[in-house]
């Protein structure tokens, strides 16, 4: 459940589920389920792939609707659930806050990085 804080002209939301536009930067794609980190801010936390929303595709702007996995140099929007709380703003009002990168703790890799819708 999301709680709101607030600050500032907008709020704050406090929540372990979020959408987000991502670019995928491994050669490894990422589909629904693949476990990450996640580093927002100053916090750090597991995060799971709940689902690809869409693709963008650079060419024409389009968005495909439920992509089967986004591959390296892919831009879609995907839905995180993460392992604890984090507090964040939707990047267009706080680019500081709304925005993260995810790292594969396997090999410590930053395999994409995000931006909080």
């Amino acid at each position: 459940m999301a709680t709101s804080l607030t600050g500032g002209s907008r709020d704050a939301r406090v929540d372990r589920e979020l959408e987000a536009d991502v670019c995928w930067m491994a050669e490894q794609p990422l589909r629904p389920g693949a476990r990450l980190a996640v580093k927002q801010a100053t916090v750090a936390a597991r995060v799971i792939v709940d689902g690809l929303l869409d693709r963008l595709d650079v060419a024409t702007l389009d968005r495909e609707a439920g992509p089967a996995e986004l591959a390296l140099n892919d831009i879609g929007r995907v839905r995180l659930r993460t392992s604890r709380p984090l507090v964040f703003d939707a990047y267009a009002d706080n680019r500081a806050t709304g925005s993260f990168i995810l790292i594969d703790e396997g090999t410590n890799e930053t395999v994409a990085a995000g931006m909080i819708r």
